[in-house]
């Protein structure tokens, strides 16, 4: 096993570790459990210093448990090594799915530490698990050696084991449900903070969990409107494993498959629903008894018509909790919710009920308020205020909206954005627990529970096509599955434009608006709230697709397939045409244009640190640029032709204009044939032949005239035959000189009997050959015009060495 695999192992040893003594010490296998110097409650207690073997004992034996003790048990015995009395070395424990945790670590017995600790301990807060995971990636090895103790396996060197036998005779607690709120996903998530929802907070405060729960109420009354709520039965007893037992057996889906296939049908799905949604088993049967005792009397009464968070706290007591700190908790998200469904956000607006607004929020305080009193006068004020909030809160929640008749529908949920917040928690249910790259298997029939809460959230085909294509969306970014990724642009196509819209779902959605601070409050309509996030991530992307897309052009298909949807359907929103470009293939040029640039300059910076001995930075970033087009045209623009024919005709030009704006000032400032000339010339001038030539194959003949006539050309032919005219003539200068003075050294006699010539002759062809090599070496653009001044030059030469000649037999005669 790597050191990587090592320390993530011993991380989830660690943090089963703590939910094991969590479970122990809120539940009923301990009779009292006191409390070290300056902690109040086990939120106070740092359970990593707390020795597991000391607690099981104290388990065991049934008596008080001191976690000072515990503690320092823990401190006295993390140097020693850790001995098993089992016998075998391979029996451990994992809450966590066991089948892909590999065997225990295979390390040396940590070293003793270096310091003593002190007699007393006073514990620092918790930590909670997601800190500890976040850390375990920089700490060393042998830093997470030495921080593990010997307690985190079962195994005891001080007395017997506690076996499982011995804890499945202990009764679960409520509050270890909470197990079933740890999800460990395999894999790695990416940040999806960029699609966040354009929806303005609560002002009460109301978490995501609080969202979540009251989901899972809301779907609990419609699913009972229809007859098929019931109260499972606690057959603790029977089933002799616990609940912390079965979770160290197995994982969480087979958990779902099992109580699935004990309770087929609706019953099967709500269990399955509960455990997607993290609901713990005692919330359940709670939540579940409690609506089924606000029915009592009310004859013809539907569930789903009741205010659920009214009925569940007359229903309700503080008595079927584990500890008031719970109760209080649950108690202040329903009045929370109610505040927010009634007055912050109501479907309905007050006019006249202002004032009852008012009453209910006092009524709402005066609640809360009870919980701080003695027993006897909080219970008789709670008790005053929750009846006086009937009266108020009923005859808000069953005011006619949305055309429906008064107490047909209750309206306490229904407010925008509230509703779709709680309806985006139904939907994360669709996601497989230990895949979150997968949809579960259940997915239709959960989609088709789901409707049943439409009528109670105000929520329509549109709303519900919207959300659940956002949900899936943001999911395919945390990760990166092309199959949720189909998914989510099915449910896109599916949200009707808004001609194919009823009047009355036009005219609800026209009043969904929420404002939105953003350097000053900033008004938006429902689609522009849950479409312009996804709009806004797919443009990005497409923005610098160079970048995003370079391993994966077939994902970018689909993310340009989504931008255009999105786009579609927000132009049909108010001012939209202030921010969105009038036409798709307005939008791909932008594209095009955005992430050509950010490639080049990337190309810049890369070249501007490459060494000089490779070449002139020109001529690499020429050369640079040429593979980019390549790539370009063979990788992206067939996905972006499809909706603009011309795509690479635009990417093609851009890069000829950027290259071109490099290349004016060494062109301006070239004056002779240097290496450098010589250098960025010929590379220059590839580029610009290899652009035309891609433009010409790129589109009709007559339209790629008028494309490539926009062009500034970089005239390099031209420059570069000036310079060569110039040299050419320094050359021919040079020769002439060269023939001037050969010819007076010369003493026309022959070299030899065998060489009857003088030996001008020969030093002039030398220099002239040395011209002419020197010439056809220039890889640089030229004409024909160059050439043929060279040729003359040299016959000029010539002209010039035969008139001596001449000369001088006509002096001799």
């Amino acid at each position: 096993m790597d050191e990587e695999n090592a320390v993530e192992l011993l991380q989830r040893y660690r943090r089963d570790r703590r939910i094991l003594l969590d479970f122990i010490l809120s539940g009923s296998l301990i009779k009292k459990v006191v409390m070290p110097p300056g902690a109040v409650t086990l939120d106070d207690v740092d359970l990593d210093q707390v020795s597991v073997d000391h607690v099981l004992n104290c388990a065991k034996k049934g008596g008080m448990l001191d976690l000072s003790e515990s503690i320092r048990d823990y401190h006295d015995h993390i140097g020693l090594p850790q001995i098993s009395n089992t016998g075998s070395a391979g029996d451990f424990y994992l809450v966590t799915s066991p089948e892909s945790s590999g065997s225990p670590p295979k390390r040396a017995p940590p070293p003793a530490p270096a310091f003593t600790p002190p007699p007393v301990y006073t514990p620092s807060p918790v930590s909670t698990p997601a800190s500890v995971s976040a850390l375990a990636p920089t700490f060393a090895p042998s830093s997470i050696v030495s921080n593990v103790s010997r307690s985190e396996s079962f195994n005891s060197t001080q007395v017997q084991e506690l076996t499982v036998d011995d804890i499945e005779d202990f009764e679960d607690d409520d509050d270890a449900e909470e197990v079933d709120s740890l999800r460990v996903s395999r894999r790695n998530t990416n940040d999806a903070s960029d699609l966040a929802l354009k929806l303005p907070s609560f002002a009460t405060g109301i978490t995501d969990d609080d969202l979540r729960e009251t989901a899972y109420e809301v779907l609990l009354a419609c699913a009972g409107a229809t007859g098929g709520l019931i109260v499972p039965s606690k057959e603790k007893k029977k089933d002799k494993r616990s609940k912390l037992m079965r979770k160290l057996g197995r994982s969480r889906s087979e958990n779902v498959v099992m109580q699935s296939q004990h309770a087929p049908g609706l019953v099967g799905l709500l269990e399955t629903m509960r455990v997607q949604m993290e609901i713990s088993e005692a919330m359940d049967i709670r939540t579940r008894q409690g609506l089924l005792n606000a029915l009592v009397g009310k004859v013809g009464k539907r569930m789903d018509t009741l205010l659920i968070p009214l009925e569940l706290l007359c229903c309700i007591s503080r008595t079927e909790f584990s500890d008031k700190k719970a109760f209080i908790r649950w108690q202040k998200r329903q009045l929370n919710i109610l505040e927010e469904g009634l007055i912050n956000q109501p479907v309905v607006g007050f006019g006249e009920s202002g004032r009852k607004a008012s009453e209910l929020r006092i009524l709402l305080a005066k609640i809360e308020e009870s919980e701080s009193l003695p027993p006897s006068t909080g219970e008789l004020q709670r008790t005053e205020a929750l009846r006086s909030l009937r009266e108020i809160a009923i005859l808000l929640a069953e005011r006619p909206a949305r055309g429906d008749l008064t107490g047909e529908v209750c309206h306490w949920i229904d407010g925008y954005p509230l509703n779709v917040r709680l309806y985006e928690k139904l939907l994360l249910s669709v996601f497989d627990m230990l895949d979150e790259g997968k949809l579960t298997e259940e997915v239709e029939e959960i989609l088709e529970l789901l409707k049943s809460t439409w009528r109670v959230l105000g929520i329509t085909e549109t709303i519900h096509y919207t959300c659940y294509a956002w949900v899936l969306f943001r999911q395919y970014v945390i990760t990166s599955d092309q199959g949720i990724l189909r998914h989510a642009m099915e449910q896109l196509k599916k949200i009707p434009l808004k001609e194919q819209r009823g009047p009355q779902e036009r005219l609800h959605l026209n009043g969904l608006h929420s404002k939105v601070e953003q350097g000053g409050f900033r008004e938006s309509s429902f689609l522009q709230s849950f479409l312009s996030p996804i709009q806004k991530w797919a443009d990005k992307q497409l923005g610098d697709y160079h970048l995003h897309f370079a391993e994966r052009s077939a994902m970018m298909e689909h993310i340009v397939a989504v931008a255009m949807v999105t786009r579609r359907l927000l132009l049909e929103e108010p001012e939209a045409l202030q921010s969105i470009s009038i036409t798709d293939r307005d939008q791909i040029e932008s594209y095009i244009s955005s992430s050509i640039k950010n490639a080049f300059s990337r190309m810049l910076q890369t070249v501007e640190k490459s060494d000089s001995i490779h070449g002139h930075p020109l001529a690499l970033l020429a050369e640079e640029s040429k593979k980019l087009l390549k790539k370009d045209s063979t990788m992206f623009m067939p996905v972006f032709s499809q909706r603009h024919p011309h795509a690479a005709v635009v990417s093609a030009s851009l890069v000829h204009k950027l290259y071109r704006n490099k290349l004016k000032p060494f062109l301006d400032g070239a004056e002779h044939l240097t290496e450098d000339v010589v250098s960025v010339f010929p590379a220059a001038d590839s580029l610009e032949q290899y652009i035309l030539a891609l433009i010409m194959s790129s589109c009709e003949e007559e339209t790629s005239e008028v494309y490539c006539r926009k062009l500034i050309p970089y005239e390099i032919e031209s420059i570069s035959g000036t310079l060569v005219m110039r040299w050419v003539n320094s050359q021919l200068g040079r020769i002439l000189g060269w023939v001037e003075r050969a010819i007076q050294q010369e003493r026309w006699e022959p070299i030899s009997p065998q060489q009857r010539h003088g030996s001008s002759i020969v030093e002039v062809y030398r220099i002239v050959e040395e011209t002419v090599d020197q010439f056809f070496t220039l890889k640089v653009p030229m004409r024909s015009t160059e050439l043929n001044s060279v040729f003359r030059g040299i016959d000029n030469a010539f002209q010039v060495y035969a008139n001596h000649v001449i000369d001088k037999l006509a002096r001799r005669t």
